[in-house]
């Protein structure tokens, strides 16, 4: 029966997204509230970026009436309900108010613009309302030697992992589908991953996001810009969506006290639905500090733009993109039974660099064969 409610949490979701967007996309053209080109994007006409005011309300309204008809219908019995009016209650609402404020910060940058400082100021207060409740990592499974961590460290470290992930969804969100492509397969993975382990209510929100993340996906990879027919996220989407997979990843990283000091598979897995956005960043702000630039202002040096020098044609880039993504997964799903979580990092980090190196190779080798020409464009 929970299958059922899951199943359930995910049509509505997609129903209503699939509702919503063609309203979006026709308030945005009358109002005329569309992202204009310059020398750092893809596109070349104005296209609306406001897709992403279609995920937290869709979401919010999707879980809440999915866990209402089961509390309506089938409480007594356990399951979800019971999850629920435990701990993850006390969870949702604080992630409710945490999605709220980012939501309203990135409706106002998308509008108006926001500086980066109070940006970050609200992601920090976002992150913190995450780990008030308990929702904190508390071990490391062994990675570089750590275990149990205390909450001293744990919960600031969970503060500074939420902000990571959250800009990281925000930063690689480049090119169409990119960010919402990612963010598909993670919340697939990680949907079915609280499910199998139980946590049927994290698995709910995630297939709820799934649900509205799939019909925008359509619309950015697919629409056609000169009809009217396609949008971006836009700042309130890809914070939203950041939030959430933060969440989803931290819930399974963490272990139960009688766990012991031993590994931490479901913290591997969890993060390894994230490692394309993550390594990126992490390979952005230490090539922005190599030049001595503000980490925080935007360039075109991310996995997509560097792609894309290559001569590669935008979907071909998504595709390569999503393929790493799965790619790691995969490894990684292959390896966490077999090695230590030390090895399969620096199998990761290895498979990374040498990812990179082919791609510097092949932007030198068709900058050489077309000298003169730029990047393809959108």
């Amino acid at each position: 029966m929970t299958c059922l409610y899951l199943v359930g949490g995910f049509l509505a979701a997609a129903l209503l997204g699939a509702l919503i967007i063609p309203n979006i996309l026709l308030i945005s053209y009358k109002k005329r509230l569309f992202d204009v080109p310059d020398g750092r994007k893809v596109h070349t006409i104005p296209v609306p970026r406001l897709g992403g005011l279609s995920f937290f309300p869709v979401i919010l309204v999707s879980v809440g009436l999915t866990l209402g008809a089961y509390f309506f219908l089938s409480a007594p019995a356990g399951g979800v309900a019971g999850g629920v009016a435990g701990g993850a209650l006390c969870e949702f609402l604080f992630l409710t108010v945490g999605a709220m404020l980012l939501f309203l910060v990135g409706v106002a940058d998308d509008l108006v613009g926001v500086g980066y400082r109070y940006k970050f100021a609200v992601q920090v207060l976002a992150a913190v309302l995450m780990v008030l409740p308990g929702e904190w990592l508390n071990s490391m499974g062994g990675l570089a030697g750590l275990h149990a961590l205390p909450a001293w460290a744990g919960v600031p470290f969970t503060v500074f992992i939420v902000v990571f992930i959250t800009n990281a969804i925000n930063l690689i969100d480049g090119i169409d589908g990119l960010a919402s492509g990612l963010s598909c397969i993670a919340l697939a993975v990680l949907g079915t991953m609280h499910a199998v382990a139980g946590g049927h209510a994290f698995a709910l929100l995630a297939f709820a996001t799934l649900g509205v993340v799939i019909p925008f996906w359509f619309y950015n990879v697919f629409g056609n810009a000169q009809r009217g027919h396609k949008l971006f996220m836009g700042d309130a989407g890809s914070l939203t969506l950041g939030y959430i997979l933060s969440l989803l990843a931290v819930h399974l990283s963490r272990t139960a006290p009688e766990a012991g000091g031993g590994g931490n598979p479901g913290m591997v897995l969890a993060f390894s639905t994230l490692v394309v956005p993550l390594f990126d960043v992490i390979r952005v702000v230490l090539c922005r500090l190599k030049a001595r630039r503000n980490p925080f202002l935007p360039d075109k040096r991310h996995l997509h733009h560097k792609l894309l020098r290559t001569g590669m044609r935008v979907r071909a880039v998504l595709a390569t993109i999503l393929a790493i993504s799965l790619y790691f997964i995969g490894l990684n799903a292959l390896l966490v039974d077999r090695v230590g979580v030390n090895w399969l990092l620096a199998a990761d980090v290895a498979s990374w660099v040498a990812m990179q190196l082919a791609i510097n190779r092949a932007i030198r080798k068709h900058e050489r064969a077309h000298p003169h020409k730029t990047a393809p464009k959108q």
